[in-house]
């Protein structure tokens, strides 16, 4: 069969032949294929400078065409004779116009607006048929006409370059650190390599952490351990709130605090923490640690009666009243320098320049607790012996009816003659003892339990130690408290559990009321802001009492009965801030417990079964419950420190 005049055929021409996955390659690495977005997220995530594409959508057309191998043939396709020559005789100025941007009128609605004004590319408007420029034209109407892509680069440069800025003006205001090392940002630690760096994780699974992450950890770890004082905190807040509130901001903000500082700082005497709140204690769990013995130079022979600290917080001294009738002073800490300022003037010359010592002084700071003196009273069996209020002179009773006194000021030490209660008295009809008595909070006053319900006040404050008047109870008084509540009011505790309330002024009992139970009341202790009130029976049992409200309740209820110890209780002591009590029994070995009052419960992790108390006879708190004091049968003064009230 002939072939047909008008008709080519097709010549293929030879293909190179390509390996598999080429075509995508080159693709991939060709910039010319690449459109402004990936351009832009490729100078992000890479680094590459970002160079917006200047070649037309028609070239990147023919440049994919001819990557991609298409074979196109030089003849005319089959059909392609009239369509193909339609528009062979027109004119070029027919075929072609001059975009002077002037807006399309409202009758051409088939006229498809510039691909560059609609935001798309014009390979696809320009390969749409004349069939569907209807409906291309309703769609243009729809679309919204946004600016070139190309225009929005400008402000995503600047919007980084004004973080990039912020960022860096934040960090050269923060305080540089000292030094640096640059290898930290290379570093890789395994938090599960060793076993003390497990606790630095946050979860589990975490294991690898960078040179920078594993320095902020320690840092937190060593926060945690130690945070940071108190007086640190207070120091930054001051110095924030001056900065504030001066305008100016100049470099001499640091200065002027200073300044502000120093001057309430030098022109006080006292510690940079003396001024500090007390720190409230946690129920549950307390922080106890033990030091040597105070007398462990010269330990007492017999056992301890009586242990008390100095009321003041300059002079810390404590002393002990044995049964072998010596009295033992002990100095708490180790303060050479303090001794002209705070002690007396006498007794700082007997202390230092007596080749003698006539007066028992220890240094205790918990290592040495070198021995000075010993004070020996011979007629006289100490039971009891206590600071005056003052802090001027030491108070000794027995049972004798007289007393010594001891002036820490002149060092010379009294003897109360015999006949203390008047001359008019038979010594038959004298009370044999003097064991029970408790000093007013200001020391003008002395109340002396005697026999039969009798009290007896004694004025100290003129010196003569006479007797100026006399109370009257229904049965033998056991213990004598003075209230912080009421000035001028005493309280006393008989054998029937009946506390009577005297008014000292007007000579007269003005309350009475029994201690809830009943259970053979032996001792009553309050503290010394008058908070808390607590009574101890023969059984254990230990009431406590709301001090304040004992006014207005006819039967008062006690806040709580604490039945941890079940012998005798011959101790109840509070701490300065009345945070803990503490209360012992001097039957049975080990017998003492430690109360948290604002929860009012028993701290159970110390004393613990290997504590060597033994039998508990006498106990203190010092002034700032520092340290607490332990005297037991044995002759041993065995010293605590409370971590928890601890200076920083």
């Amino acid at each position: 069969m002939p072939k047909h005049a008008r008709k080519r055929q097709k010549v293929a021409r030879d293909e190179v032949v390509q390996p598999l996955g080429s075509n995508h390659l080159a693709a991939l690495t060709d910039d010319a294929n690449k459109d402004d977005e990936e351009r832009r997220l490729e100078s992000r995530l890479f680094g590459v400078p970002y160079v917006p594409s200047s070649s037309s959508s028609s070239k990147k057309k023919t440049a994919m065409e001819a990557d991609a191998g298409f074979v196109i043939s030089d003849g005319e396709e089959p059909g392609a004779g009239a369509d193909s020559r339609e528009l062979e005789h027109m004119l070029d100025s027919d075929l072609f116009f001059i975009d002077d941007g002037a807006a399309p009128s409202s009758s051409d609605s088939g006229t498809v607006p510039d691909a560059t004004h609609l935001g798309i590319d014009k390979s696809h408007s320009e390969g749409e048929d004349d069939d569907d420029q209807e409906s291309s034209g309703r769609e243009t109407e729809e679309i919204e006409y946004v600016p070139q892509e190309t225009e929005s680069i400008p402000e995503i440069v600047t919007e980084e370059h004004d973080q990039t800025t912020s960022a860096e003006d934040a960090q050269t205001r923060r305080k540089a650190p000292a030094w640096v090392d640059p290898d930290d940002a290379n570093l890789q630690v395994s938090l599960t390599a060793h076993t003390r760096l497990r606790k630095l994780r946050d979860a589990p699974s975490e294991d690898t952490v960078s040179g920078r992450e594993y320095e902020r950890k320690l840092r937190r770890q060593f926060e945690r351990i130690n945070p940071t004082p108190e007086w640190a905190t207070k120091a930054r807040k001051k110095l924030h709130s001056s900065k504030r509130r001066r305008s100016s901001g100049s470099d001499s903000d640091a200065d002027d605090t200073i300044e502000d500082i120093l001057p309430d700082l030098l022109a006080s005497t006292g510690g940079i923490s003396a001024g500090k709140k007390s720190r409230v204690l946690t129920q549950g769990v307390i922080s106890v640690d033990r030091l040597r013995d105070a007398n462990q130079a010269a330990p007492a022979e017999g056992e301890i009666k009586s242990v008390q600290f100095h009321p003041s917080p300059q002079i810390p001294v404590l002393l002990t009243a044995s049964t072998d009738r010596r009295l033992r002073l002990f100095h708490v800490r180790f303060q050479f320098l303090i001794f002209p300022f705070f002690l007396p003037l006498p007794l700082f010359f007997i202390l230092t320049l007596s080749p003698l010592p006539l007066f028992p002084f220890y240094q205790v700071d918990g290592l040495t607790n070198p021995h000075a003196q010993t004070l020996h009273v011979p007629s006289l069996p100490i039971t009891n012996a206590v600071f005056h209020p003052s802090g001027s002179s030491i108070f000794m009773t027995g049972p004798r009816p007289f007393y010594y006194t001891y002036d820490l000021q002149s060092g010379a030490s009294h003897r109360s003659p015999r006949g203390l209660w008047g001359t008019t008295f038979s010594s038959a009809n004298q009370d044999a003892s003097m064991e029970t008595c408790a000093f007013s909070p200001d020391g003008d006053v002395l109340a002396v339990a005697g026999r039969r319900g009798h009290i007896h006040l004694v004025d100290w404050r003129s010196g003569s130690a006479q007797v100026v008047a006399g109370l009257k109870a229904n049965a033998a008084i056991k213990s004598l408290w003075w209230s912080r509540v009421q000035n001028g009011e005493l309280l006393s505790l008989t054998q029937d559990s009946q506390v009577y309330v005297w008014d000292v002024r007007q000579r007269k009992c003005v309350k009475r009321w029994q201690d809830e139970g009943g259970f053979g009341s032996k001792i009553m202790s309050g503290d010394q802001q008058g908070n808390y009130l607590s009574i101890g029976s023969n059984i254990g049992l230990v009431n406590v009492y709301n001090a304040r409200s004992l006014g207005g309740d006819s039967k008062p209820k006690p806040l709580k009965t604490i039945g941890n110890l079940t012998t005798n209780i011959s101790c109840l002591q509070y701490n300065h801030d009345a945070q803990l009590l503490a209360m012992a029994s001097d039957v049975k070995r080990d017998q003492l417990r430690l109360v948290h009052l604002p929860s009012l419960t028993v701290y159970g992790n110390w004393p613990t079964s290997k504590t060597p108390l033994a039998h508990v006879t006498s106990m203190d708190f010092s002034v700032g419950s520092e340290y607490l004091a332990i005297g037991n049968n044995k002759g041993r003064a065995l010293l605590y420190h409370l971590r928890d009230f601890a200076q920083q």
